[in-house]
């Protein structure tokens, strides 16, 4: 059963992947460039599966049972757990108040600093780096306009 399921769905994806990069073929070049940058993997990925269900031997009759950790305390990995998602909501809320270019370069220098415990000269190198290869696909490249944040918008209309 669990092989049919695999094999259905590798064959689903790949049907809906290739139609994507296929009709993408058509579409300006920043227009296609997402859905071959996607497409393309997600169906080879597709095909890898397709391929291991009809070609692989799986164990039969084998049950895999998930487990965490046991050498890391229940404390500690609901802390670790909890400090990763509230990274994550802070990148949010940079995103939205600061507008994303300025988000992505605070967030990984503060990321750096604070849970990387990293020192200045690296933050600092590493955040610039972060912000040019930013900087220079999504805006010299493509040209994609990001809205401006919450706090630009108010100084802005003041």
């Amino acid at each position: 059963m669990h092989s049919r399921a695999s094999l259905a769905l590798g064959i689903g994806v790949m049907i809906v992947s290739g139609w994507a990069v296929i009709s993408a073929m058509e579409w300006p070049w920043k227009a296609k460039l997402f859905p071959l940058v996607i497409g393309i993997p997600v169906f080879l990925l597709a095909a890898a599966e397709v391929l291991w269900v009809l070609f692989g031997t799986a164990p039969k009759d084998q049950a895999m049972d998930f487990q965490l950790s046991t050498h890391v305390p229940a404390g500690e990995t609901v802390k670790r757990t909890l400090v990763a998602a509230a990274w994550i909501v802070g990148f949010f809320a940079l995103i939205v108040l600061l507008g994303f270019p300025i988000a992505v370069a605070l967030f990984v220098f503060l990321y750096l600093k604070l849970q990387g415990r990293e020192g200045w000269v690296l933050c600092s190198v590493f955040t610039l780096a972060v912000w040019a290869a930013f900087y220079g696909l999504f805006d010299v490249l493509l040209h994609l306009p990001f809205p401006e944040g919450w706090i630009q918008s108010w100084i802005g209309s003041s």
